[in-house]
């Protein structure tokens, strides 16, 4: 049975940009709800999912979910997480008009480690305000991405997605998928790039770093892990792991450890 957690943000916010911090227990909802001020959701670990009226999204640790404000949205944390965010008033910075992922810098990390260490959740020094400064101006400036795993309805990947996110070391080439959903590599192809905005080999290698996230928490070693996914040795899955999560899958489990 899902943990329902309800909101504590106050229904006005408590400065221009002020934080917020959670420990959520695994399999954890928080219910539909909105902010008249914009929120970009972090996790320490592991993947958060967002669902706004339009589409859902899922993030590893190395991006933020940013959330427009008036943007009613619910999430969804299948394992346990510790969570900030960061809550900010309207034309304070600009920040795109939509849902979207923002990617956490080493500074970023750094001070909202800190913040979090000293449970500040607004500047009340001079020190602090300038450190918030320094994180707008690394939000401001990060690179922003739609989706990490993108979702589409169409006809033709919706069941390419729904197999790879049940089973995401599934071997099916793009040529094999075409001729299992009785249509052309070619079209296929296509539907990837102007739907999902990557080829098939990004969406299947996304597919695996996300479920390589997920057993690491469940304390799967780094060698049972890539066999599950498909690897015959442990280097590919480690190119992998770091090409999305910009450190090996040793230091993650490090990180775990300090949750």
């Amino acid at each position: 049975m899902a943990n329902i957690c309800h909101s504590k943000l106050l229904s006005q916010p408590a400065a221009n940009v002020f934080l917020s911090y959670e420990l959520f227990l695994p399999d954890t909802i928080t219910p539909p709800h909105q902010h008249i001020w914009g929120q970009l959701q972090i996790v320490n670990t592991g993947v958060i999912e967002i669902k706004t009226e339009k589409n859902t999204y899922l993030s590893p640790s190395q991006y933020g979910i940013w959330v427009p404000a008036n943007t009613r949205h619910e999430s969804y944390m299948r394992r346990r997480i510790q969570y900030s965010s960061i809550n900010i008033v309207p034309e304070i910075i600009p920040m795109p008009d939509h849902v979207c992922l923002i990617e956490i810098s080493a500074i970023f990390r750094s001070i909202l480690d800190d913040f979090r260490s000293r449970n500040i959740t607004q500047a009340n020094t001079t020190q602090d305000d300038r450190l918030i400064t320094v994180v707008l101006d690394q939000i401001r400036t990060s690179k922003q991405q739609p989706n990490f795993l993108p979702q589409t309805n169409d006809p033709l990947l919706t069941p390419i997605l729904l197999e790879l996110g049940h089973e995401p070391s599934n071997q099916m080439n793009l040529s094999e998928w075409a001729q299992k959903l009785h249509t052309t590599e070619r079209t296929l192809a296509r539907h990837c790039r102007n739907k999902l905005g990557m080829n098939f080999s990004e969406l299947r290698q996304r597919a695996k770093f996300l479920r390589s996230v997920e057993l690491l928490r469940q304390g799967y070693t780094v060698k049972n892990i890539a066999l599950s996914l498909g690897y015959n040795q442990s280097s590919p899955f480690i190119t992998l792991f770091k090409k999305y999560a910009g450190s090996p899958p040793a230091q993650h489990i490090k990180n775990l450890t300090k949750i």
